[in-house]
């Protein structure tokens, strides 16, 4: 070996590893030893649970978190507890239907003879109308159209001479009568019905015939009577299409409740002298047509589909305004038997008990202008007549003559039909007065109405078979104040109310108001003839007279 000492320095250093490995190797038993024993086993299962409790409570903590805003959550969700209704025995609200006539021709009722101011006709109305509701009537037939003319802005016709004194002249300062009537009318609780004459062209007491009446530009549809009047010919189409269009358009414009149409068919053969009515042209065309109809059958006819017609027209723009017919009282003597008199049927061509047969109509009002008692033409024999009739039990609502009905005591005889009428047709009861004169003109007829038959406000008989949407329960607040209660309904669809009736339960008593749709709040003195007020209720009625549900509350 060239280097000795390196040989010893080689076996010192493998001596020294074989010492390390070997202190090495117990050590690692030793380690193994310890970690395999009671001790460490239990101080790693205290560590181990440790973290795990540790672990868990890291999980738990945003869990926490999240379930404080689930739980309000939860709470805010939760659906409010719902009041029971209160349920009370309301008392039935009277039912009937009380109209007048407010006569334009001739300046018979409205506006005034010679009164063509604006502001003057608006205070004449409202008196009117005032007169009305303050005793106890429900309804206004108002006459538009008297004689081919409109008393409102018509597109198809002239201004009334009636209404400005001239043919074609508009009102002025401008005003639409029509819309002022309607919305007056209304605020009172007062329906509105618009009175056309669907065949005279010209009155007698209408001024001239001038180029502005529809005489001179509907001269192919008129003929004159020996009267001086002149009258459409209801079998020329042309006639039945012009006021059929003109009832439609009153109808689609303005905010009527109802159309209708008086006796005044093919005219009374006095306005003619006795004679025929002047109808060849037209007669002698169907004739040459191959028309095998009578003439009286034939002139029946043409006014047979013209009122079938406008009733179909009326109820497919507004089904909710009602058709409306005042015929003669007598559709033929004899019918019933003992009745004497003129015949609408052979004098006027009017078949009337064929539209009531046939339910062309919704209201049937015809005029039984005569007393209870002579036997010839008695007001209840007429009108039991035509209630039998009356097959599609349509209302059946008597014309009576407040003016003039023969009678020793013209008062006391109204009262007596009203109280007839009553107890022939109860399910559906109501009068039209001919004309509003006799209230204006006799404080002793408003005397009798108001403390007799009418001394409560009624609603309209329903119509049922036409159709309307049921209506929503109102909502009722009561406030109270020092000395009353302060009561306040709401509707959710206010457009479907055009009433309210409003009761008040004082001690046992129940009283009721029945007020126009506009108003939406009352106040009710706590103590009443000597009795607290305990309940407060509402019930709201639509355009056809249908009631809500009522909502009631007690007074705390």
């Amino acid at each position: 070996m060239k280097y000795p000492w390196l040989q010893n320095v080689v076996i010192v250093a493998l001596i020294f590893s074989t010492v390390m490995l070997s202190c090495a190797s117990r050590k690692n038993r030793r380690a193994s030893k310890e970690l395999k024993s009671p001790a460490v086993e239990i101080v790693k299962a205290e560590n181990e649970e440790a973290k795990a409790i540790k672990r868990e409570e890291a999980a738990a903590a945003p869990a926490v978190e999240k379930s404080i805003p689930e739980e309000k959550s939860v709470v805010e969700e939760k659906k409010p507890v719902v009041e029971v209704p209160l349920r009370v025995e309301l008392p039935d609200v009277n039912r009937e239907f009380r109209g007048a006539w407010i006569a334009t021709v001739a300046n018979i009722n409205w506006p005034s003879k010679g009164n063509y101011a604006t502001e003057a006709q608006k205070r004449e109305a409202i008196q009117l109308l005032d007169l009305l509701k303050e005793n106890n009537f429900n309804a206004v037939i108002f006459q538009v159209r008297p004689s081919a003319d409109a008393l409102y802005d018509s597109p198809h016709e002239p201004w009334s001479y009636f209404l400005t004194g001239q043919i074609g002249k508009r009102p002025n300062p401008y005003y639409d009568p029509l819309t002022f009537w309607v919305e007056e009318a209304h605020k009172r609780g007062l329906e509105l019905h618009v009175w056309l004459n669907p065949y005279r062209a010209h009155h007698s007491t209408g001024g001239a015939v001038t180029s502005e009446s529809m005489v001179r530009k509907a001269s192919d549809m008129v003929v004159r009577l020996k009267n001086g009047m002149y009258w459409f010919d209801p079998a020329n189409p042309h006639t039945q299409d012009h006021a059929a269009k003109v009832v439609l358009d009153i109808v689609k414009r303005y905010d009527i409740d109802g159309v209708h149409f008086d006796d005044y068919f093919y005219p009374y053969a006095s306005y003619n002298g006795g004679a025929d009515f002047p109808d060849d042209a037209s007669w002698n065309t169907y004739r040459r047509a191959g028309g095998t109809l009578s003439r009286a059958d034939w002139r029946r006819d043409n006014v047979n589909r013209f009122i079938e017609r406008v009733y179909k027209e009326i109820k497919a723009e507004k089904s909710f305004v009602k058709f409306g017919l005042s015929p003669f009282g007598i559709w033929k003597p004899g019918y019933p038997s003992g009745v004497t008199g003129s015949s609408q049927y052979d004098e006027l061509y009017a078949d009337a008990k064929l539209w009531l047969n046939k339910g062309w109509i919704d209201y049937f009002a015809p005029q039984l202008y005569w007393p209870i008692d002579p036997p010839r033409q008695s007001f209840t024999a007429l009108l039991r007549w035509w209630e039998s009739e009356n097959t599609h039990k349509r209302h059946l609502w008597p014309g009576l003559n407040t003016v003039e009905v023969r009678a020793p005591n013209r008062p006391q005889e109204i009262v007596r039909q009203i109280e007839e009428t009553r107890k022939l047709i109860p399910n559906s009861v109501g009068a039209i007065h001919w004309s509003i004169a006799g209230l204006t003109n006799s404080p002793g007829m408003v005397q009798a109405m108001k403390t007799g038959p009418y001394s409560h406000q009624a609603l309209i008989p329903r119509s049922p078979w036409l159709h309307a949407n049921p209506l929503l329960t109102p909502s009722l607040l009561l406030t109270e104040e020092t000395s009353s209660v302060f009561a306040k309904w709401l509707h959710k669809q206010p457009d479907q109310v055009f009433q309210w009736v409003a009761y008040a339960q004082y001690g046992d008593v129940w009283e009721y108001e029945i007020l126009d749709g506009q108003q939406t709040e009352k106040s009710y003195p706590k103590i009443k003839n000597g009795k607290p007020l305990k309940t407060v209720a509402v019930k709201a009625i639509d355009r056809l007279s249908n009631e809500s549900d009522y909502i009631a509350k007690k007074v705390k």
